[in-house]
């Protein structure tokens, strides 16, 4: 689950690091007072869960209020890589005479967690890291030993005109977010950039922070807010609140089965065939009546879909009631668009006569199904 920046900089702020003087804002009017306040030029800083924000036009300055409250009508009224600008966070700007990037990610090949540092801080690390990887330094964390205060100042040290003054300061700071992303269950924990400032202080301009969906249960004060950070289209935030996996795409088949495995082959073939899915829509294992009418719904109120697949394999899964589903789907929909069926497995039989009884064939072959889908 992604957090906000003005959420990763609370948790950060709480260890001890140091941000700007700011406050999240939802109007004009608010960016306007939350300036006078700061009494100085300001960052605004749309708050939207995607990366490169800056290059977006998602991130603007001002140097009094009456300018403030000009650049957040603009911004407020803008969209980020297709999604609203609904807050932003107006921050004190640094006057910045060093940029550093550290982070604490996963390595999912390694298994391990892995901590970065950088003199490349700013906008362009993900250009840095492709084009001069060796800039940045990393180390990768033993789990039976963990991290320490000392290891992360020593690789600190380690990267091109640092002075040990700084070394110790920055390696402070990377210990921080280790602990911070240890304690949260992040998947990634980044500063980007960590500025020196003009004092010689240390300031996170920047902050992200992903925590894994599956430690929530660890922070009650996420829990619930999980569909409003989803960098997704209203059909998947839909289906994530029906308790089902779906992914968009840009075909025009509409895909439904039962299994994650059967769903990619499903797609495979597809794709095999000439056909274009419009997205991944796995009801899982067991799946009744209603699963499949809510999974009818999120499909057939997607313009771009043409026809619908179903493609499924009864073992725990009741081909009676998954058809029974089908039919009441297609009732309660007033968008009509034409359904193929490749449907085996227990109380098949059954499945299929419910079907025939409405008027759709149902396939016992899935390739004959899917040419008869991209034949619609």
């Amino acid at each position: 689950m992604k957090l906000y920046e003005f959420e990763a900089k609370d948790i950060l702020h709480k260890y001890g690091t140091l941000t700007p003087m700011g406050k999240l804002v939802s109007s004009p009017a608010d960016a306007e007072s939350t300036t006078r306040e700061i009494g100085g030029p300001v960052a605004l800083k749309s708050q939207v869960l995607v990366s490169g924000r800056g290059k977006s036009g998602g991130i603007l300055f001002a140097n009094n209020p009456e300018e403030a409250k000009e650049v957040a009508t603009k911004l407020f009224s803008s969209t980020i890589k297709g999604f609203p600008v609904n807050s932003i966070l107006v921050e004190q700007e640094i006057d910045i005479i060093e940029e550093y990037y550290i982070s604490v990610t996963i390595d999912r090949q390694a298994k391990q967690y892995v901590v970065m540092a950088s003199v490349s801080g700013g906008v362009d690390i993900e250009e840095t890291a492709r084009t001069s990887p060796e800039t940045i330094l990393r180390h990768y964390i033993d789990p039976l030993t963990g991290f320490s205060r000392d290891v992360a100042q020593e690789l600190v040290a380690g990267l091109p005109a640092v002075d040990r003054k700084d070394a110790i300061q920055v390696g402070n700071s990377l210990y921080t977010l280790y602990r911070a992303a240890i304690d949260y269950d992040a998947e990634l924990a980044e500063i980007n950039p960590l500025a020196k400032a003009a004092s010689g202080e240390l300031v996170a301009c920047d902050a992200r922070m992903i925590i894994d969906d599956n430690a929530l249960f660890r922070h009650p004060e996420f829990i619930g807010t999980e569909y409003m950070r989803l960098e997704a289209s209203p059909a998947e935030v839909e289906a994530r609140k029906q308790g089902l996996a779906y992914i968009d795409l840009d075909g025009d088949i509409g895909i439904i089965g039962n299994g994650a495995g059967l769903v990619m082959a499903t797609l495979d073939l597809v794709h095999l065939f000439g056909g274009k899915p419009a997205n991944f829509l796995d009801i899982g294992g067991g799946a009744g009546a209603e699963t499949i009418r809510k999974a009818f719904t999120i499909i057939m109120s997607k313009p771009q879909v043409k026809a619908v697949l179903v493609n499924l394999l009864g073992g725990i899964t009741r081909c009676e009631l998954i058809a029974q589903g089908i039919i009441e789907a297609l009732n309660d929909s007033a968008s009509k668009k034409p359904v193929v069926v490749r449907m085996i497995g227990t109380n098949e039989e059954e499945g299929i006569r419910i079907l025939k009884e409405a008027g759709i064939d149902s396939y016992p072959n899935m390739e004959d199904a899917i040419k008869e889908v991209i034949k619609i």
